[in-house]
């Protein structure tokens, strides 16, 4: 059952990695992540379990040996800024620099829509102009990603990915 649902959470990342750069096609030069641009990786990013037995399960020996990030940014970032586990990072991690558009109930019960994008890539048409094809829209590949989860173990079990790093004794 495990590998079953590791294998639907690859299958999940490849299509958000495919949506993703669609979207990200739409934007030209607006979008300025590069290798070395990691304003967005910060240190506390949790992730479900699921996803860090994907990284467990392809990064054992970086796990075991190697060393985390200095702290105050993703244990995972590289001396370049670049991403160690690259092919097999969080969802959170793939859809970074994307217009992102959300929906939310207020207090009286009117749904609001809300957008946002790093402010790196802030310059270019305004967010509240695009389509919404042409956004990033949370929530309904995080509803797939709890199903997964529910699926694995406890949905709630969260992990922060600088504890995916093997403890030793100093």
């Amino acid at each position: 059952m495990t590998k079953d649902v590791v294998e639907a959470l690859k299958s999940l990342h490849a299509r958000v990695d495919t949506d993703a750069s669609k979207i990200a096609a739409k934007h030209g030069d607006r979008l300025q992540c590069r290798l070395g641009c990691k304003d967005c990786c910060v240190d506390e990013l949790t992730v479900f379990e699921v996803e860090a037995e994907r990284i467990r399960r392809n990064h054992g020996t970086l796990l075991r040996e190697g060393a985390p990030h200095p702290k105050g940014a993703c244990a995972f970032l590289d001396g370049d800024g670049g991403c160690r586990i690259y092919e097999d990072r969080p969802f959170v991690c793939r859809t970074q620099g994307l217009p992102l558009l959300w929906f939310e109930e207020t207090e009286e019960g009117e749904i609001t829509e809300s957008r946002d994008i790093c402010p790196l890539n802030a310059e270019g048409e305004p967010l509240e102009r695009l389509p919404h094809g042409a956004c990033w829209t949370l929530g309904v590949v995080e509803l797939q990603l709890q199903a997964l989860q529910a699926r694995f173990s406890d949905p709630n079990t969260r992990i922060a990915l600088r504890d995916l790093f093997e403890q030793r004794d100093a």
